[in-house]
């Protein structure tokens, strides 16, 4: 199997806030219900990161987690499509955390962009701890572990991809080549057709010398195709390809990802801690009733004014809700004041509590029945540790930490 995006490995986490937001619900849920039916789909609640800093209010944490896999199986995250776990439960993450602690340069943790936007923008926190410093390469660990080809981010968050990758770039180098590591590569490379090792040393080269991908692509599909290699020769043969070593700990890939931008019932993007959300399970009269008081296009301070929709944080909504034939009607009333603001949100306010309804109706079988989804929980916990722990056996390996 060639490296492709088709069923290959997704990993994605979030940090248990309690229920969740139409927000987070159309900036990420919809991506992850989407993807669990293309890739092997790996959705954990990201409790220790929670810790790094909100690590003063460990009382609401329980609550929080599990009011946020209810709202996960409510958008549609199907259990028996993706593995749903507990990040705390596999304590292989904080194992195989330490052990990358061990080989990450200082400087480049100190770097992310995030470590200081936060450090200043949560001025109300103590966030001068190594739990916060080391935040970056904890989520490395969480996405090395289960070998993810893709972690679904928007562009904010691609340095930590990035930093993932050259994570595991250094791990390989550091612990990939054993002292018969040219020895194990000619002779992988002796049961290929000499044809196509001719073929995949020119592709080397290319790629090594001039970086030409396409010429890596080619040699790696070589190597993925092989029916006469184990799947450690394979490893090895791509560490070499990559001019590092075996293979020990997959680089993944950002998969960039569109997702609207949601406002807030004051217009600024829908935040809880804005104060200005819409919970997925939120309800209907209280959700009428915001929406209906929610600020217009300031022009529009009598019913017969003109406005402009683009003006509107109104609007916003209704790009993301709103069919288009009656998005076009709704515009050309506004600008020609045909309609008050009162009219514009009207198929608003029922296309969100139509949408609401369909959650709360998934979500109520769950809320009478807890204990469904602390066994949907410990059987991901139990499918993720299987993954993990055969990912932290080579890297215990290659490290020296298997003792005879």
């Amino acid at each position: 199997m060639t490296e492709s995006i088709e069923r290959s490995t997704v990993l994605s986490g979030m940090r248990p806030t309690g229920r969740l937001h139409l927000g987070h619900y159309h900036g990420v849920l919809k991506n992850w219900v989407n993807l669990q039916t293309q890739h092997d789909s790996f959705f954990f609640v990201a409790d220790w990161h929670a810790l790094t800093t909100h690590y003063e209010e460990p009382s609401i944490m329980s609550a929080n987690v599990w009011e946020m896999v209810v709202d996960w199986l409510a958008a549609g995250i199907d259990p028996d499509k993706a593995t749903l776990f507990i990040q705390s439960r596999l304590p292989q993450h904080a194992e195989l955390h330490l052990l990358l602690s061990m080989v990450t340069p200082l400087g480049w943790l100190e770097r992310v962009p995030s470590f200081k936007d936060q450090q200043q923008r949560m001025t109300d926190r103590d966030l001068a701890t190594y739990g916060f410093l080391g935040y970056p390469l904890l989520q490395s660990a969480d996405i090395l572990m289960y070998r993810a080809n893709w972690v679904p981010v928007g562009e904010d968050q691609v340095p930590h991809v990035e930093l993932t990758r050259e994570i595991a770039r250094r791990f390989n180098f550091i612990f990939g080549r054993d002292k018969d590591f040219d020895r194990k590569v000619e002779a992988t490379l002796d049961r290929f057709d000499k044809n196509e090792a001719s073929l995949l040393m020119k592709c080397r080269r290319s790629w090594l010398q001039d970086g030409k991908v396409e010429a890596r692509k080619k040699a790696v599909d070589l190597v993925a195709n092989s029916k006469n290699i184990s799947n450690e020769d394979r490893e090895r043969l791509i560490g070499y390809i990559d001019g590092t070593g075996r293979l020990i700990l997959k680089e993944p890939e950002a998969l960039l990802t569109e997702a609207a931008r949601l406002p807030g019932l004051d217009g600024k993007k829908m935040s809880k801690s804005y104060n200005n959300a819409i919970s997925m399970r939120d309800d209907p009269d209280r959700v009428a009733a915001a929406i209906r008081s929610m600020p217009t296009d300031p022009a529009r301070k009598r019913r017969d004014d003109p406005g402009e929709p683009d003006k509107c944080p109104v609007w916003d909504l209704h790009q993301v809700y709103t069919e288009n034939p009656v998005r076009d009607g709704l515009a050309s009333g506004c600008r020609s004041a045909s309609i008050g603001c009162v009219d514009c949100k009207k198929p608003l306010i029922e296309a969100i509590v139509e949408e609401q309804a369909f959650f709360r109706e998934r979500a109520k079988t769950y809320e009478d029945d807890p204990k469904q989804v602390q066994q949907i929980i410990a059987d991901g916990c139990a499918k993720a540790e299987v993954v993990a722990e055969r990912t932290l056996q080579e890297v215990r390996s290659v490290v020296g930490m298997i003792y005879d």
